[in-house]
């Protein structure tokens, strides 16, 4: 059985603070998880984010504001978090 993961953090990004809300994708082959987050206009940026074979999480869709790609690193570290916290949690 999997467990639902969703949580969601305020990241700086582009300047500003910004709400990401993260939901894993249960019954995919790779660990993946949905990304959402509003640009400053308002519009809902989504994108999935996938663990690589060295264990980073990266972003897989290509046509995405700059600021989210620099967010990268950030929201590697919030899911690793994230995970940590709930293997505890078991």
């Amino acid at each position: 059985i999997t467990k639902n993961i969703q949580f969601t953090r305020l990241v700086k990004a582009n300047y500003h603070l910004k709400e990401f809300n993260f939901r894993r994708i249960n019954g995919s082959i790779e660990e993946t998880f949905h990304v959402d987050v509003n640009d400053d206009r308002g519009n809902r940026v989504m994108f999935k984010m996938k663990k690589d074979d060295k264990g980073a999480w990266h972003i897989v869709q290509q046509a995405l504001p700059q600021w989210v790609f620099e967010s990268e690193g950030k929201l590697h570290e919030l899911i690793e978090a994230e995970l940590e916290e709930e293997r505890r949690a078991s």
